[in-house]
């Protein structure tokens, strides 16, 4: 009788907790304003997804440095770096060009719609761009957020009409 007493208030009381977790997601009060929830765990849908690389998936660790070659088969830089805009999509690669061992090197954005990286076979990636080392040259310089650009570009202009 005792163990049917134990496990009945057992029953009853783990019941009780499960009604006092709160509102469900979604749920608004009698005003219309929304419940807060509890946090998402381990233990519900919210739960992370983990994925496996594929054979056709490419790192960015394998990008960044890759070297750039134009149709003529010349090298006219290498990935420095990429850009992902708020979706995680990417939006532009960096492109070295010129320079000699990082130093002379100009940086500038390229859309990559315009550059072709194909996989060569299983260790190794080619990028390719329709363009030649000038064009890359003549290109807006691309400067990161929160870094000064060149002294030479972060010049004031002259003042011309002041007043004597």
């Amino acid at each position: 009788m005792r163990s049917l007493f134990l496990g009945t208030a057992l029953l009853v009381a783990s019941s009780v907790g499960a009604f006092a977790q709160g509102a469900p997601a979604g749920a608004q009060d009698a005003a219309g304003a929304p419940v807060p929830s509890a946090p998402a765990t381990l233990a519900n849908d919210l739960r992370p997804t983990f994925v496996a690389q594929n054979p056709s998936d490419m790192v960015t660790s394998k990008l960044v440095g890759l070297t750039i070659q134009n149709n003529a088969n010349e090298t006219i830089g290498e990935i420095a770096d990429v850009v992902l805009d708020d979706k995680n999509t990417v939006k532009s690669w960096v492109v070295g060009v010129g320079g000699f061992l990082g130093i002379g090197t100009k940086y500038v954005a390229i859309d990559p719609s315009a550059m072709k990286i194909t996989r060569v076979n299983d260790t190794t990636l080619k990028a390719v761009i329709d363009t030649n080392k000038d064009q890359l040259r003549a290109a807006p310089e691309y400067i990161y957020l929160g870094k000064k650009a060149d002294a030479k570009t972060d010049a004031k202009p002259a003042e011309t009409n002041k007043a004597p």
